[in-house]
Parts: structure tokens; C-alpha cells; sequence
């Protein structure tokens, strides 16, 4: 898994980079949600997003990629309205998300949830067959007995599990966890939706099956134009398999751009970082003891301290007096490439910086 799919279709890598004209889907502008938490010292305030800017084309793949912490999955519950955001704008295909919402079933046609553990997010007791049925029926995607075993068999086949008559019949305990995972896409793929979130899709999967749901979501984009967010923890999978990349850490968007420029060219220490504690040996040669102290044994980032700078300062090796003294500004460089660190100043292919609003307020 060190290299970015081969296999993807020129054009659909063109149509999906910056200035794209595909439709958007999914878009954030300066979102933040934070939550008032149990503290030692009584209720403290934690920032889970804080100000992120962010945008998920028609027929792209996304990736999210950070530590535990980072704000990854709260982003993806954000869009599945699990987690209500506390400032900022969200849009889903062009609606504002409050708007988008209030048909809730539509809603949930359009985006769906793919789960971490296949193992606990299908009933144990009830046949597949009733598993994917239960969608079609409750969405009224399908009528009639005949209709619906129809529709069922396509899902099946659609993930790749033929022929489906050995499948449908079965149980969950009866197939292995790669095997649960495809079910639990199919079931996604139930109502036509728009876009995937897929969050930690295979981490619960053996390493030797983790590849076949990766190429499994990457052929869903490529034939049927489907939009995924990819949130993991582990860069490989997510330049492997994604068109553009987004490394979080502490509630914000650190770095992001085309997948392959950031992970061929990173900016941010923090993006060095885990390139060099990637099973990468492609790149970033070497032990790769420095990211693995700074990203391994060093404690999370703590999101309920206010910080002024940047949040990763205190763990970087490449820290200046300047990192923890005012806002970072965000740095615009070639192909929608952007990046929160004041190492960005120094490259003449990047734009001045454009301030964040709270570097503007501080002014």
C-alpha cells in the first residue's frame, strides 16, 4: 500500500483537483464545535473542530488523517448530524445543513455512515437478507417480494460477495470481518446515496483484507461517481486511496491539497511526521525515531488548553519562539495546497499568507 492507485482513470483525477467544476457535496467554512466537558478543575471548554475550512467534491475520494483526538470523526458526525456545530457555516450540495436537515430521511438517502466495526454494527440475529431489505423497505426503494430480492441480489453483487444466493441466507457470525464490512457498505449503498463517510472503515480488518475494501470504495467512486470521506489514522491507506488529503491534528486542518503533492512534498513538521512513521519505506528512509516520539509517546494534544499559536509547537522539533506567540496564518501554495505553519512563509511557491479570523481579531 505505498503508492496512490494506479488504476484511477486520468480524467477522474483531473476532475476532482482544485478548480474543478464537479458539484460540491459536502462543504465547511470556518466550522468549530466545541463542548463543555467535566474538568478537574470543574467544566472546561474542549475545541473538537475549531475553524475549518473544508470541501468534498461530486466523485472524489477526501481523506482525513490524524491522530486520535484530532477532530476527524467529529468532522463526519458533523455531517451526520450526530454533532450540531457551534459556529461557522456547513452545506450540504449547496443547502445550508440546518435547511438540508429538516427531511431527515432524504437526508440520510444522500449521506451515509459506514461504521468502524463490522462486528458490532450488523445484527447478529437477523440473515443478511433482512439486513439489506430493511433499507429498501423503509425508504420505499424497492416494492414487492420479487423486487426486493432483486435489489438485494444487486447490492450483493455490487460488493463484490457472488454469487449473492450464497450469501443472503447467511449470517452475520457466519462471514469473516471483510466479508461483515462489504454487508455493511451494501447496506449503505441500499438507499443511492450521494456520499460515503467512512470512518476507520478497516481498521477491525486483517491487514491482508484491508485492501480489498479500500479498492472496493475506490471502484464505487470510479463506476458509479460516488463522493467518500475517508477518515483514518494511518496516512498509507489514505494515499493510497485518496485524490485529496487533509492532516488534522488539535481541531484544525493543518495541511491539505492534491494527495499526492502533500505526501511527496510535505510542508507541515506534523505531515513529516507521520510520512515518517508510515510503512512508507519509498519515502522518508530512515528509522523514523523522531516521528515516532513525537507522534507515539508523547501525549495527546490537550484541546481543552486555549492556545494562541499553533497546538503542535510543543512536540515539533522544529518549534520557533514565533509558533506560540500569535495565530498562524493560512498559507495558499500551487493547486489549492494550504498549510498552517509559519514554515509555509519561507516558500516562494506559496501566496503571502491569508490571516484566520482569530489571527484578524488579535490585530
Amino acid at each position: 500500500m505505498s503508492t496512490h492507485r494506479a488504476d484511477v482513470p486520468a480524467a477522474a483525477l483531473a476532475d476532482s483537483a482544485p478548480g474543478s467544476d464537479r458539484p460540491t457535496v459536502l462543504e465547511t467554512r470556518d466550522l468549530s464545535v466545541h463542548f463543555r466537558v467535566d474538568g478537574a478543575d470543574g467544566k472546561v471548554t474542549v475545541r473538537a473542530l475549531d475553524g475549518i475550512d473544508f470541501r468534498l467534491r461530486e466523485g472524489e475520494i477526501a481523506a482525513l488523517v490524524g491522530e486520535s483526538g484530532s477532530g476527524k470523526t467529529t468532522l463526519a458526525r458533523v455531517f451526520s448530524l450526530i454533532h450540531a456545530p457551534t459556529s461557522g457555516e456547513v452545506e450540504v450540495s449547496g443547502v445550508p445543513l440546518a435547511r438540508a436537515a429538516r427531511n431527515e430521511r432524504r437526508y440520510y438517502r444522500d449521506v451515509q455512515l459506514i461504521f468502524q466495526d463490522p462486528f458490532a454494527s450488523l445484527n447478529a440475529l437477523k440473515k443478511i437478507r433482512h439486513i439489506l431489505e430493511r433499507p429498501l423497505r423503509i425508504h420505499a426503494i424497492a416494492a414487492g417480494k420479487r423486487a426486493v430480492a432483486a435489489k438485494v441480489d444487486e447490492l450483493l453483487e455490487r460488493v463484490n460477495l457472488t454469487p449473492a444466493s450464497r450469501y443472503a441466507d447467511r449470517y452475520p457470525t457466519d462471514l469473516s470481518g471483510g466479508q461483515r464490512q462489504r454487508i455493511a457498505i451494501a447496506k449503505s449503498l441500499a438507499v443511492g446515496p450521494k456520499v460515503l463517510l467512512a470512518d476507520e472503515p478497516t481498521s477491525m480488518l486483517d491487514a491482508s483484507i484491508r485492501l480489498e475494501v479500500l479498492n472496493l470504495l475506490a471502484d464505487l467512486r470510479d463506476q458509479e461517481g460516488l463522493a467518500v470521506l475517508y477518515i483514518t489514522h494511518d496516512i498509507a491507506s489514505a494515499r493510497y486511496l485518496s485524490d485529496r488529503l487533509h492532516v488534522m491534528y488539535g481541531g484544525k486542518i493543518i495541511e491539505s491539497g492534491p494527495t499526492e503533492q502533500v505526501v511527496s512534498d510535505p510542508v507541515h513538521p506534523y505531515t513529516r511526521l507521520l510520512l515518517e512513521a508510515a510503512p512508507d519505506p519509498a519515502h522518508f528512509k530512515g528509522s523514523g525515531h523522531q516521528a515516532a516520539l513525537a507522534t507515539s509517546t508523547a501525549a495527546p494534544v490537550d484541546n481543552s488548553v486555549e492556545v494562541l499559536g499553533c497546538r503542535f509547537a510543543n512536540r515539533c522539533p522544529l518549534a520557533r519562539p514565533e509558533c506560540t506567540s500569535a495565530p498562524i496564518p493560512r498559507s495558499v501554495g500551487p493547486d489549492g495546497r494550504e498549510v498552517l505553519c509559519v514554515l509555509a512563509d519561507e516558500r516562494a511557491d506559496f501566496t503571502p499568507p491569508h490571516p484566520t479570523p482569530a489571527a484578524s481579531a488579535a490585530r
